[in-house]
């Protein structure tokens, strides 16, 4: 396993086979060269590169995929599929970038900065009876908007990342 890193910068280049999980809390700049099966959780900047074979659920900020992809990719401020990019699966971007020659094969449902009770059960893979058992007892970020739940993403994010939520 080839780990570079590169404190300056911040970057972790990984030209590895690797499987299980791997999650970042802090902003980091990951790329991944080499193959990987699980599921990536990241924060700042992913990167595919051309000769990555993934095969993963994952969750990032800004997401940029120049290999083959096949999972879940939900990313919380821009994904960008590069020419060389294969990507089978369902995306959540909240920004997509797909340049001329990238191959998509999947739905795409584009994140908004506000999401109502049935889309954040989406987005949190739960219950909409725990998204209004959560609203109406205060416990999760929200605001009413004529009788209806509203929730912002962002605080959504912030809140789930600092260990909230009690799936």
């Amino acid at each position: 396993m080839a780990f570079k890193k590169n404190l300056e910068e911040k970057t972790l280049d990984v030209d590895a086979a690797m499987q299980g999980s791997l999650t970042f809390k802090d902003p980091v700049n990951l790329r991944i060269n080499g193959k990987f099966e699980g599921n990536l959780d990241t924060r700042g900047n992913l990167t595919i590169g051309t000769t990555a074979v993934i095969n993963a659920d994952i969750i990032g900020d800004n997401i940029i995929i120049g290999g083959r992809v096949k999972g879940k990719i939900t990313a919380k401020e821009r994904l960008t599929l590069l020419p060389q990019a294969i990507v089978q699966g369902n995306i959540y971007p909240a920004k997509l970038n797909i340049a001329e020659g990238a191959v998509f094969e999947g739905q795409c449902t584009m994140l908004h900065d506000f999401l109502n009770s049935e889309q954040l059960a989406k987005y949190l893979e739960v219950e909409l009876s725990s998204i209004m058992e959560w609203a109406n007892s205060g416990k999760v970020p929200a605001s009413k908007e004529n009788d209806a739940w509203k929730f912002e993403r962002k605080a959504i994010d912030s809140w789930v990342a600092a260990g909230k939520i009690a799936k």
